[in-house]
């Protein structure tokens, strides 16, 4: 079997920039979709590995959020608490499989474009900077065992907003939890565990729906990128979590203002060619 060794760094590449971007509100689909408009990554093939390498990222928060999942699992039979919150995390994950399924086909035909991406990143970047100036004063939730399964339900619903590339699934989540009331630990925590099943999901039915774009020579380059996402996200979201415990996501809201005006320029200026397909 022979393999591409510039393929495989491309590889590399896109899993670092999944693994770091994932978890951030930035929205690791529109980075993915714009890197592979500059490597030339950006086939029918390409668009499965994209997904695929997210379940990289998702045992990266598998292994830093281990002691809650492991001990919400051993409780389950007999804890009210650990009950309550395993059915919040999957009221949140179904609008996303329904959605998913009915809309899915057609965004991905669609709206899987540079324009798209840039114009959603300036987007989402002022609704974070307006969140962040409502969130003061308006926190009712401050941790993920308080939530109800109507704020399950509801962060569920905003998360499918993500569909949308550049939108960013973990910053629908985390900021539509802030405007609901949820402390900023909160949110990003149940965006975490929410992740967990809406990515491998994702990842799995991908996989198998385009299963004949496959084989077995695919395994090194699937390889590399799900090593390099885990890698890079398991430190992104150790980084994450100590970064909101004083701070906030004005700065990402003024990258994704900046860099999706900069890609705006550079397309309608011709001095980056970006693929709009």
């Amino acid at each position: 079997m022979i393999v591409d060794t510039l393929l495989l760094i491309k590889a590399a590449i896109m899993g670092v920039v999944e693994g770091l971007t994932e978890f951030l509100p930035i929205s690791s689909t529109g980075h993915l979709i714009l890197a592979g408009s500059l490597l030339g990554f950006d086939d029918a093939k390409a668009k499965v590995f994209d997904i695929a390498i997210q379940t990289g990222a998702i045992f990266a928060v598998i292994l830093v959020y281990w002691q809650k999942i492991r001990s919400t699992l051993v409780a389950l039979p007999s804890s009210r608490q650990a009950q309550r919150f395993a059915l919040n995390v999957l009221i949140g994950f179904l609008p996303a499989v329904v959605l998913g399924l009915l809309f899915g086909k057609y965004i991905k035909a669609h709206l899987f474009t540079p324009t798209v991406v840039a114009t959603t990143f300036i987007l989402g970047g002022f609704i974070i900077l307006w969140a962040e100036k409502r969130q003061m004063g308006h926190v009712r939730v401050q941790s993920v065992d308080e939530m109800t399964p109507l704020d399950a339900l509801k962060v569920g619903l905003v998360q499918c907003l993500a569909m949308v590339p550049g939108t960013s699934r973990s910053g629908s989540t985390i900021i539509g939890g802030m405007l609901m009331g949820l402390s900023r630990q909160a949110a990003t925590d149940f965006s975490f565990f929410l992740a967990i099943p809406t990515l491998i999901g994702a990842g799995v039915y991908s996989l198998y729906k385009e299963r004949a774009l496959l084989s077995m020579a695919d395994i090194p380059l699937f390889s590399v990128g799900l090593i390099f996402s885990f890698i890079s996200a398991w430190l992104c979201v150790r980084w994450l979590l100590r970064y909101i415990a004083s701070n906030s996501f004005v700065p990402f809201a003024w990258y994704r203002i900046v860099f999706g005006i900069i890609v705006l320029v550079t397309a309608a200026t011709g001095v980056v060619t970006w693929a709009e397909s």
